[in-house]
């Protein structure tokens, strides 16, 4: 059987390739993506927030009291960041918009895919059976996170090629990559040290969802919004029963 450290590594892969399918899947479709953007926007957000505040947070707590306060860091560092990219360039007000929306949601899902990717690595440290567990249901949400960080790199004005190379970086290979670097540290890596990374991409998450995602789904009236926003809502709580 292989050692733990493997399988978490493997697992990573396949949380990478699962990415990879729904980047691919959207570039080939790419036409359709762009035209239904704001409901996938609405999915996204619903996903990020719900993710954010059933799960990473409660959990970040758990292993960290101070928890809360590296939350609210991760929010105002993304906050701070979005300013600084809406007060630089030589964009129109709509078009800066569009690009800081992109990048923002490129750093922050980054961030939390690379936490994926130290989390699968502790978790299978832990136990064969939490590692399985755990990382089966946090397969299930890296598909959406790579078509709406390519959606969302392609509105920001990136070209096709630059969106790919982005999108790959920020949602798949950040995964595997976050479990590889972890595998020296995983005996060092405390619960306090997992909280506060744990809490640090929550507050990031929150943010995109509902700072970014859910105001810019709301430009497109359309009576399915509020809709769409449920079913990712309901898609995470899904993923956690499952886990449980």
């Amino acid at each position: 059987m292989l050692p733990e450290p493997s399988l978490a590594i493997i697992f990573s892969l396949i949380a990478s390739i699962s990415t990879s399918i729904g980047i691919i899947i959207i570039w080939k479709y790419q036409e359709w993506g762009q035209r239904n953007v704001f409901y996938f926007m609405s999915f996204a957000a619903g996903l990020l927030i719900a993710v954010s505040l059933l799960h990473v947070i409660p959990e970040s707590i758990e292993l960290n009291v101070s928890a809360p306060l590296f939350v609210l860091l991760g929010f105002l560092s993304l906050h701070v960041y979005d300013r600084f990219l809406d007060d630089h360039g030589s964009f129109n007000r709509e078009e800066k918009q569009y690009y800081s929306l992109g990048i923002i949601s490129a750093w922050g899902i980054g961030l939390h895919s690379f936490v994926d990717g130290i989390i699968y690595m502790v978790t299978f440290n832990v136990s064969m059976i939490t590692g399985v567990v755990t990382s089966t249901a946090m397969v299930f949400h890296e598909i959406p996170e790579g078509i709406i960080t390519f959606l969302l790199l392609k509105k920001a004005g990136f070209s096709e090629r630059r969106s790919l190379i982005f999108s790959f970086l920020a949602a798949s290979i950040s995964t595997p990559l976050g479990a590889i670097l972890a595998f020296p540290f995983v005996y060092n890596i405390g619960d306090a040290q997992l909280g506060i990374l744990l809490a640090l991409s929550a507050g990031t998450l929150l943010y995109i969802g509902a700072s970014r995602l859910l105001p810019e789904s709301e430009m497109e009236a359309s009576k399915f919004n509020l809709t769409i926003l449920g079913l990712g809502i309901i898609f995470i709580v899904f993923i956690l029963l499952m886990s449980h």
